[in-house]
């Protein structure tokens, strides 16, 4: 055959796990948008619960807000379409962040010392930090992602992301403590913990554990790595024939089987729709280093949850679909011309398809 389709992909894996003397992948009902993963004990749905309610909490300047911040609760930007969601693009949210760094890699200067690399859109007062204007500062904006299924994309075992490596030529993003990078666009946070911590100082200017205790913390980290992926959809075999000819499943590698000591995290299937490793996009798309990551360098985009995106790429430049794909460049411009020589027929499969996800 030319290509292979997900789910024959995953007989073959169940195939393997099986003659490895080990236990099958496990797939359960799939829950709605926001609700919590099944086969929760009764002691993590309550973490779930109250860690809801943590990242609902809207700070004020009293309760450890800002000086500076983009808004004034996790839930007030991930909101779509339910909270824990992407954000919203109305003109009156505040749902984008402003990005800056200066130079490139090996000597990023994320500007932390001038406000960045996160410049935040409100304050409590004070005078807003602005961006500096040297000639070698980078603006970008990034869009809220959505973050369910996010306990399961920490779970995927570290050999599974390197085994991917090299393929369209991307690479792992190892950072400065050993640990792979998989949360943000940069690829910047190994863990959700550190990812989250960084989220409550940068958006809300909130400080653990003087504003935010530890506990609260890893009350709100648990509720997003309980958070139930987005619920799957029947298969396109059409569109799916379409996703694996054009190359796009080279760097959106559909499906990771997690590793976990947490039972309802282990052994499952995650319709992840990336490869999370970094990937050089060409230069219409570079904006600025960060982490490990060059300008150009962006970690593959999950396509989970696509279905309810109405903005596309890192900072919602992209109206459409089609017009998302054909700003690939670097190492995604084989697929994007792939996409470009499909028939009409093929083309609009392959668009279904991704509107399913």
């Amino acid at each position: 055959m030319i290509w292979m389709t997900g789910r024959m992909m995953l007989v073959v894996a169940g195939f393997s796990l099986i003659m490895a003397g080990a236990a099958m992948p496990t797939i359960t009902p799939s829950p709605q948008f926001g609700e919590p993963l099944p086969d929760l004990t009764p002691s993590e749905l309550d973490r779930f619960t109250q860690g809801k309610v943590v990242f609902s909490r809207e700070f004020t300047p009293e309760t450890g807000l800002g000086p500076f911040f983009n808004n004034v609760s996790c839930a007030k930007c991930h909101e779509q379409p339910v909270v824990g969601g992407a954000g919203a693009f109305g003109e009156d949210d505040v749902d984008t962040e402003r990005h800056a760094a200066a130079g490139e890699q090996p000597t990023c200067d994320e500007l932390e010392a001038a406000g960045g690399p996160v410049f935040r859109q409100q304050t409590t007062g004070p005078d807003l930090p602005s961006i500096p204007g040297f000639a070698d500062v980078r603006v970008g904006i990034r869009a809220t992602p959505a973050l369910f299924g996010f306990g399961l994309i920490e779970a995927i075992p570290d050999w599974a992301i390197l085994a991917n490596q090299g393929r369209a030529g991307g690479r792992a993003a190892t950072l400065a403590d050993g640990k792979l990078g998989r949360f943000g666009r940069k690829a910047t946070d190994s863990d959700l913990l550190t990812f989250i911590r960084g989220a409550f100082d940068k958006e809300q200017g909130v400080l653990v554990p003087n504003e935010l205790s530890t506990a609260d913390l890893a009350l709100t980290v648990d509720f997003v790595r309980f958070l139930a992926p987005p619920p799957v959809r029947a298969v396109d075999r059409y569109g799916e024939q379409m996703f694996y000819a054009t190359g796009c499943a080279t760097c959106h590698v559909p499906t990771f089987i997690t590793r976990s000591r947490i039972a309802a995290l282990d052994r499952k299937i995650v319709y992840i729709y990336s490869d999370l490793l970094l990937h050089d996009m060409g230069e219409a798309l570079a904006d600025l280093c960060k982490g490990v990551a060059t300008r150009a360098e962006f970690r593959t985009e999950p396509l989970m949850g696509l279905r309810n995106r109405t903005r596309f790429l890192h900072d919602g430049r992209a109206l459409s679909l089609e017009s998302a794909i054909l700003q690939h460049g670097g190492q995604g411009t084989a697929a994007a011309a792939a996409f470009l020589n499909l028939f009409y027929r093929d083309r609009y499969a392959l668009l279904r398809y991704l509107k399913s996800l």
